[in-house]
């Protein structure tokens, strides 16, 4: 069986969760007889059907740009840095009701303010591990970007700095940061609907590889 509890999604969301690891029907079966929320993983070409007769439904599709350093194109500016000394307080002034892209607030079975909840809570662990840059623009937060081994977990722009123009030299200036410590590729994940990352992502010479559909199941 490949079903695996999540238990900082079920802190969250007050319910058992889990994520079905591949795509077996006894992995279905076993999911339809347990109650909770589960999450799956999908091949954007693979076949449906058995997924809609279980219940699933489609929440997003997320893609996964990768950058080598060498293939990075720098945007750096004096007025933008990347500082790990970030508040977390201020951190989640900007974190919360920011991730309306996410797959957790496009599921219509859960409440909204449980999916705000579950990012604030897993912020708060990635700046307690010390995982959070903040971003600064002129000297004043402005966003941040949550990283762990060259992988970028969690990252938002405070509403009012967005549309500025800000996102390539404040990405600029965390990946810096994040090769200056031996990391020779960065990567990360996004949802296919968030076009302003998809494109930024792409003029800083990302490439954009794999590709999941994202199926939940609610079973009560």
């Amino acid at each position: 069986m490949s079903i695996e509890e999540t238990p900082w999604d079920a802190a969250a969301f007050g319910m058992p969760t889990f994520e079905i690891v591949g795509f077996d029907e006894q992995d279905f079966i076993e999911a339809s007889r347990r109650p909770g929320h589960y999450t799956l993983r999908v091949d954007p070409l693979a076949g449906k059907k058995i997924l809609h007769e279980y219940g699933f439904y489609y929440c997003d599709t997320l893609i996964e740009p990768s950058c080598a350093k060498d293939r990075f194109r720098f945007h750096d500016h004096p007025e933008f840095c990347a500082r790990d000394d970030a508040q977390l307080s201020e951190l989640m002034k900007i974190c919360h009701g920011a991730f309306s892209h996410g797959r957790f607030h496009r599921d219509f079975n859960l409440d909204h303010d449980l999916a705000d909840l579950r990012y604030d809570r897993w912020l708060e662990s990635l700046h307690e591990e010390g995982k959070v840059l903040g971003l600064y623009a002129g000297g004043e937060l402005a966003g941040f970007i949550a990283h762990s081994g060259g992988k970028l977990l969690l990252h938002a722009i405070a509403e009012e700095k967005r549309g500025k123009g800000y996102g390539k030299y404040l990405w600029s200036a965390a990946c810096r940061k994040i090769f200056d410590k031996g990391i020779d590729e960065i990567s990360s994940s996004v949802s296919a609907s968030n076009l302003a990352v998809m494109n930024l992502y792409a003029s800083l010479g990302f490439r954009f590889g794999k590709a999941h559909d994202l199926y939940h199941l609610l079973v009560k």
